[in-house]
């Protein structure tokens, strides 16, 4: 299909967790695409059983737009008996024993046929429940080791973590590993023991208290973020993804772990074309309300970096690092960034102006089909207080008269009064957990990835697989194919 292929995956059987997650879409159009000769996809997928795995990624995976290029191709026929006959869906949840894969028959076969793994499961969520941040991203991965170990045949796993778990913002941040039970504040010592109790210790509490449901969920979050916070981190994601490497450093053995570390993922840059994007990633949520008129202001330094990398250049760092190190045993957890704040760095400012430039082309229309017109760029605030002092004085009147309409109207106004005081909270809510993603100063060393990069062009797969973010024109790609696409998955 392709003019180049991976030779070295050919005949080679993957497992690919998180499969349907938007990063693991990418790398599985990738693999079928440039190496359809490869003997076996087992993709790992939350379901009831192994049918509902596979009616899911047909659904969620096989019929999106993603595979529109091998359909156009090579055709729909082509691409069903690909999927029937290299790829294999099965139930499973990496939080869970043996991965959720309750047939032990289906997992003898996986421990003596699997070659690589690929270990992209998550929950992405910044506020994410500490209980369940904890039971995918620490136990997980803890999980997957273990089913690594089992399979006579892997040699290395590789994990996909977030370049965030550094919690620094300034300076050159290394590509290093963390040792078990390090934190951030170097005050204190992480015990992951001690986080599973204190978990099981506030369930107890709350079910004392009778909780709802709701302030479950509240209280769980709020939980994550105080120990995420008391270790140094800004939030439960990079907190529990930061774990999750210090389980696998500290329990590997004799198998190899490379882990790669992205900054902020966008959308894709040319594979399988550009601007393919899947749900609203980070700072799209304020471009798109911006697009659609109801917001024209923004928390963070336009004068920071903001380290976008495409979907698909971290996709194609994850194949190259398991080119590299498949057969390459290494002591050491093996790190490789996947950013451009060093080679390529990218203003918050210059994301603006692309915006903005991009809403006056290309104006949205209302319901009643008036166009929407952006005046000017949006407004920075670059202190919380000065951010909170503009919500107040703009925003919260609004609220309070709506709320008194509403009182004295037997409450004819109350979805507008709850919808309103709901997205005034969301957006404080959510400058919060963005803030190191906007008041970013440093840059992500690429001292392993650039030797990544030469080792791939010393094979001459530099092309196939060109992760080097130093060719993105990044007013060009945000303009033609990031907010496009971004637009075109909110319609």
């Amino acid at each position: 299909m392709e003019s180049r292929t991976i030779e070295q995956f050919q005949g080679k059987t993957i497992l690919i967790t998180g499969a349907t997650g938007f990063l693991a879409k990418i790398l599985v159009e990738k693999i079928l695409r440039v190496q359809p000769n490869v003997k076996k996809l087992y993709l790992l997928i939350r379901a009831s059983d192994n049918n509902s795995a596979r009616q899911r990624f047909t659904n969620e995976v096989v019929m999106s737009g993603l595979f529109n290029v091998i359909r156009e191709k090579m055709g729909t026929i082509y691409l069903s008996s690909l999927v029937e006959d290299k790829v294999l869906p099965i139930s499973g949840d990496i939080s869970k024993k043996n991965m959720g894969i309750k047939n032990s028959q289906l997992r003898e076969h996986m421990f003596k046929e699997i070659d690589i793994i690929i270990n992209s499961a998550a929950t992405t969520n910044f506020d994410e429940r500490y209980d369940i941040a904890m039971n995918i991203n620490v136990i997980g991965a803890k999980n997957v080791l273990k089913f690594a170990k089992s399979c006579k045949k892997v040699k290395m796993l590789l994990h996909v973590s977030t370049a965030y778990v550094c919690g620094k913002t300034t300076g050159i941040l290394s590509e290093k590993s963390f040792v078990m039970g390090e934190t951030l504040n170097k005050n204190s010592y992480l015990n992951m023991d001690k986080e599973r109790s204190i978990i099981a210790s506030k369930f107890k509490e709350l079910r004392a208290q009778n909780a709802t449901p709701k302030e479950l969920t509240i209280a769980m979050k709020e939980l994550g973020l105080q120990r995420a916070r008391l270790h140094g981190w800004k939030n439960t994601y990079a907190f529990t993804k930061a774990m999750g490497e210090m389980v696998l450093g500290h329990l590997k053995e004799n198998l190899q772990i490379v882990i790669i570390r992205p900054a902020v993922i966008t959308s894709t840059y040319k594979e399988p074309f550009p601007g393919w994007i899947e749900g609203v990633k980070t700072v799209d949520s304020f471009i798109l309300a911006y697009g659609k008129g109801v917001l024209n202001f923004y928390y963070g330094d336009p004068n920071s970096k903001f380290d976008a990398i495409p979907g698909d250049m971290v996709v194609n760092t994850i194949l190259a690092a398991v080119l590299a190190h498949e057969n390459q045993y290494s002591e050491e957890v093996v790190i490789y960034h996947s950013s451009s704040s060093l080679n390529n760095p990218l203003k918050i400012s210059d994301l603006m102006l692309c915006a903005f430039h991009y809403f006056t082309k290309n104006p949205w229309a209302n319901k009643e089909g008036k166009t929407i017109k952006v005046k000017a760029p949006m407004r920075p605030f670059s202190s919380m207080a000065s951010y909170r002092k503009h919500i107040s004085t703009h925003y919260l009147p609004l609220l309070k008269m709506l709320k008194f309409v509403n009182q004295v109207s037997c409450h004819r106004f109350e979805k507008t009064y709850i919808l309103m005081k709901k997205r005034i909270y969301k957006a404080i809510r959510l400058t919060e957990l963005y803030e190191p993603y906007v008041f970013f100063y440093g840059s992500f060393d690429e001292v392993n990835t650039e030797k990544l990069r030469l080792a791939m062009k010393e094979i001459n797969m530099d092309e196939v697989l060109n992760f080097d973010p130093r060719c993105i024109k990044w007013e060009d790609y945000f303009m033609n194919a990031h907010i496009p696409g971004a637009v075109k998955y909110l319609f």
